[in-house]
């Protein structure tokens, strides 16, 4: 009976973990939507891993697909370059950094925390949404891409949320550039 009770156990965990990795692919553009993909980030690489790029886009017939550049160590000056789509991870190449004499590798790659995180890209990617349909009359816009602009200096004053939308029928991409703060930087149309 233990046995059964176990075997069930871990049949529902499995297939729990399963929806929500495979899940990632149809998450809206939201706050709600890109806190899920964060999460599924973190529970890859850890809630203390470092990034120099991360990037969301949604590709037509696939859904979500993200690519990172991250690593554990920054002390180690290696990287790898990872992507998920349609549930599954793949390893895309690994990556050695150059950091000037007298700087820390950390000093040029972010963290996933409460001034850098994909939810408030997703909440931005939502605004720029209302604006597009507001501005532009374009009904249903849908992302085309979303990333963590990181500075190659490592300012973190100057790290951008970008956003690039397009109507649902293809056509022009508008592009919204933010600061940390949320605030609107510039906009490409």
């Amino acid at each position: 009976m233990k046995t059964l009770k176990l075997k069930i156990l871990l049949l529902t965990a499995i297939s729990t973990l399963m929806s929500c990795v495979g899940g990632i692919s149809n998450q809206p553009a939201n706050a709600k939507g890109f806190g899920a993909i964060e999460t599924v980030v973190k529970d890859k690489f850890g809630a203390n891993a470092y990034y120099t790029g991360l990037t969301i886009m949604n590709i037509e017939n696939i859904g979500n697909t993200i690519t990172v550049t991250t690593t554990e160590k920054p002390e180690s000056l290696k990287m790898g370059e990872w992507s998920l789509s349609q549930g599954t991870w793949n390893q895309q190449s690994e990556i050695t950094l150059e950091v000037p004499n007298g700087t820390k590798a950390a000093d040029f790659m972010f963290q996933l925390n409460d001034e850098i995180n994909l939810s408030k890209l997703g909440s931005l990617a939502e605004k720029s949404s209302k604006q597009l349909k507001a501005e532009k009359n374009i009904e249903n816009p849908t992302l085309s891409m979303a990333f963590i602009k990181f500075p190659k200096n490592g300012d973190l004053s100057k790290t951008e949320y970008a956003i690039s939308l397009k109507p649902e029928n293809g056509g022009t991409t508008f592009s919204f550039y933010y600061k940390l703060n949320g605030e609107l930087r510039k906009m490409d149309y």
